[in-house]
């Protein structure tokens, strides 16, 4: 999946950028962040897709024209399995 009726050189903020991948890794061209530097404000998206190899693979070709890029996601991410099952099991 990637941006076929969006004009590829337009600027969006990150909530409509959200809306338009849900749950999707977006290659950002150009990101303005905020002062801490960690959130993506706005930017071009570039490529999207729900694999993110896909997106660094594909994508990467459609950064040439910009000085800096980043890669989010736009959903959030599943907790982390626990594993505390084995230590139950395990007996001295």
């Amino acid at each position: 999946m990637h941006l076929n009726n969006m004009k590829m050189e337009q600027e969006l903020n990150i909530n409509d950028i959200k809306k338009l991948y849900p749950d999707e890794w977006v290659l950002i061209g150009n990101p303005i962040m905020d002062e801490s530097k960690i959130e993506v404000l706005s930017g071009v998206p570039l490529y999207h897709s729900k694999d993110k190899k896909e997106v660094c693979y594909i994508g990467r070709d459609k950064t040439s024209a910009f000085d800096k890029i980043t890669l989010i996601f736009t959903g959030t991410f599943k907790p982390i399995r626990k594993i505390t099952g084995i230590f139950n099991r395990i007996k001295s």
